[in-house]
């Protein structure tokens, strides 16, 4: 590449590049490798000059494959950086640009002939070229030094202790992409890998003791959301339509930084003349459900994770908006990443262990000997994190994992007196369910799903009063509690569902969150009640057409042997168990919360007849007993009070007649209980997404379609 600024297009022509894919070895002491790691072009960030950079890559690396069997050339540009690297910490607290500005290069050079290996060819070929013995030029053995293995460690020591500065800030979004392309080798295979390089490197041996340390810096980069230093100086000219691989190469910018998230405090960033190379004379210091209640079998919510395809899910032809944190959204990748590996044959995955187990900096108790790879992290921190950047999926993704996985976490949330800032945006990702994909959609109902499963939490959320919600546009709710809102949203994602995707285990995860709030339902807004009767409506008025429709069948015959008729036994049988779900919400709302909820028994009585034909079906008898008898007992009192009554009076007699109803005439059925479970195997589901995340929204990394197997690309 050289010294001067270079183009993409012209790499493949770039006589250093030649020079180290071509057949002449190079030691690692040559002075080429200063001048091949002095260039600067304008960063690639559109997909067209990301693709341009692949196939540029490619054609240098096809030289590179032939050749580097011979030359070793490749093991020396990795020993250039391994030994630059030893350096980066003194020449980050020196202020030593154009040290880090070369060996940032180095990086850059490594990580798109990597990727371009992992996709070309085998593991055991990828191995070979990262085992080259100086000593005997083309023999490879296992006693060669395992290059690949010192450059994921080297990687790791990166990331977790250089000093986030301006002057590092590219280094470290580079060596987190690496790391991150390193696993990729995921994306060119169909079926989850349980046994790869990423298992014998990252689960034991060198990198293991590392793990913590990892997930807490990458963490910590998702908290702390830091952006790319401004443009400013830079050692080398850059081109005038762009701007050039290091941000801010000789930037003085020091920005502020929260001291409780940072006490590595920025020094003044000062350009460091080209002739120095040392200190110089100054020194500047991210399935299914079991319901769990007594009495009560059951539902078979079996095969959770069938029911989204990943079909589409690779798709880059939506712009997504300008990332404000590179930095952060690359760590947040690699972590999910790293948290969603299999299990080692011999070992358990050791990133999610650490995921599992971590603590709040708060928390003075001990860590339990048994519990590997444990730290502390401040929870506060994290929580507003996590709030403020759920428009992402990958942002809902950490947010399930720790919910899920995390009793620390989720424990510190649920206690949480400010928990409408979390539930707020997971609420406006199902209100835009149009606009969302649908594992975006689905990781949003579970962690509601989770978050219900908790009475403390169903009881709070209606004493939060929420004032003028913009985004919700079907009216104007100028006082709400969150609450009534969480029910009005997963009721709209249901009717959508119905209308749209019709997938019953939508329809399944929504009404379990429901139940589970059912018992603690208070004061409802009159709106969220109007709406639980007109999704039963709407379900009554599906029953009553299907049932229609398997009559109409049975007595007609088909028109042509070739074509089989509809199941609607078994659409039948779909909408009657959901039909009975939303019988035991409203049953259990007035068993035992009837005196807090008298827009519910108002809607009800509006609505009376649509319970009618539901009375003496044997599905429902029996969770119908105590429905009839508050309709019948309110009708009654309503027509003592006489006709044409306002709705406030017939408000005031449901108060007064609460009170009169004696509760030992309602029947008690067993409490409505949900519990979020993963399905087996739920990396099928979870390592797919994880890289369709990652294909569709690393920064700067780009993978030819055609290449991925992992999951199905959008046709168009």
């Amino acid at each position: 590449m050289g010294s001067n600024s270079s183009r993409i297009g012209d790499l493949p022509k770039n006589e250093y590049l030649k020079k180290l894919s071509g057949t002449e070895s190079v030691s690692e002491n040559d002075p080429f490798w200063n001048q091949l790691l002095s260039f600067s072009f304008p960063a690639p960030t559109s997909s067209t000059e990301l693709k341009l950079l692949e196939e540029a890559t490619i054609s240098v690396c096809r030289s590179l494959v032939e050749n580097n069997p011979r030359t070793g050339n490749l093991g020396a540009l990795i020993k250039v950086f391994l030994s630059r690297t030893k350096e980066l910490k003194l020449s980050a607290e020196c202020q030593n640009h154009i040290f880090i500005w070369q060996t940032h290069n180095a990086l850059f050079i490594i990580c798109c002939l990597l990727k371009v290996f992992i996709c070309q060819m085998s593991e055991e070929e990828l191995q070979l070229h990262f085992t080259y013995e100086e000593k005997s030029p083309g023999n490879y053995s296992s006693d060669s030094e395992d290059l690949l293995e010192e450059l994921l460690c080297c990687l790791m020591q990166l990331i977790t202790d250089i000093p986030l500065l301006d002057i590092t800030y590219e280094i470290s979004v580079e060596a987190i992409s690496t790391m991150v392309v390193f696993l990729s080798c995921q994306l060119f295979h169909k079926e989850v890998l349980r046994q790869s390089i990423s298992h014998k490197y990252l689960m034991r041996g060198p990198c293991l003791p590392y793990t913590s340390k990892l997930v807490k810096t990458l963490l910590y980069n998702f908290i702390r959301q830091e952006k790319p230093p401004p443009p400013g100086t830079h050692v080398f000219p850059q081109q005038s339509d762009g701007g050039g691989l290091l941000y801010g190469l000789a930037s003085g910018v020091a920005r502020h930084r929260d001291p409780i998230l940072d006490k590595r405090k920025r020094g003044r960033e000062t350009a460091v003349p080209l002739h120095q190379q040392g200190c110089g004379l100054e020194e500047n210091m991210a399935f299914g459900i079991r319901k769990v209640s007594a009495g009560n079998q059951a539902l078979p919510f079996t095969r959770l994770w069938t029911v989204f395809t990943l079909g589409g899910v690779g798709s880059k032809a939506t712009a997504s908006p300008e990332l404000s944190s590179p930095l952060a959204n690359q760590s947040l990748l690699l972590l999910l990443v790293l948290a969603n590996l299999t299990d080692a044959s011999d070992a358990p995955n050791p990133y999610r262990q650490a995921i599992m187990s971590f603590k709040n900096t708060q928390d003075s108790s001990p860590f339990p000997s048994s519990i590997p790879h444990a730290f502390q992290i401040n929870f506060n921190s994290l929580y507003t994190a996590l709030c403020e950047q759920q428009t992402s999926d990958q942002a809902t993704l950490l947010l399930y994992t720790l919910l899920h996985q995390n009793s620390n976490i989720r424990t510190y949330m649920l206690a949480r007196t400010d928990m409408e800032n979390l539930v707020l945006p997971i609420l406006e990702i199902l209100y835009h369910v149009e606009e969302r994909n649908s594992h975006h959609v689905y990781m949003a109902l579970i962690i509601l799903l989770i978050l219900t499963e908790d009475d403390g939490f169903n009881r709070s959320i209606h004493e939060v009063i929420l004032k003028n919600i913009t985004w919700y546009s079907e009216r104007v709710l100028t006082e709400i509690s969150l609450g009534s809102l969480l029910i009005l949203v997963v009721i709209r994602t249901i009717q959508y569902n119905m209308t749209r995707t019709r997938d019953k285990y939508l329809h399944t995860n929504c009404l379990a969150a429901l139940a589970n709030m059912s018992a603690q339902f208070r004061s409802l807004h009159q709106y969220a009640a109007q709406r639980i009767i007109s999704l039963f409506s709407l379900l009554s008025k599906k029953h009553n057409k299907v049932l229609e429709q398997a009559t109409q069948s049975l007595r007609g015959s088909p028109s042509s042997n070739d074509v089989p008729l509809p199941d609607y036994a078994q659409d039948l049988n779909v909408i009657e168990e959901v039909i009975r779900m939303m019988l035991e919400i409203i049953n259990s709302c007035l068993t035992n919360s009837l005196h807090h909820n008298p827009n519910l028994v108002y809607a009800l009585l509006y609505k009376r007849d649509l319970f009618e034909q539901f009375r003496t079906h044997p599905s429902f008898q029996d969770i119908m007993q105590n429905i009839d008898l508050v309709i019948t007992f309110f009708s009654s009192r309503l027509l003592q009070a006489g006709a044409e009554l306002s709705v406030e009076r017939v408000l005031e007699i449901i108060k007064q007649g609460v009170i009169a109803l004696p509760k030992d005439r309602l029947k008690k059925f067993p409490e409505l209980k949900f519990k979020y479970v993963e399905e087996e195997q739920p990396e099928e589901f979870f390592i797919p997404y994880v890289w369709s995340l990652v294909y569709n929204s690393a920064v700067g990394l780009y993978w030819n379609p055609q290449d991925i197997q992992l999951f199905t690309m959008d046709s168009d």
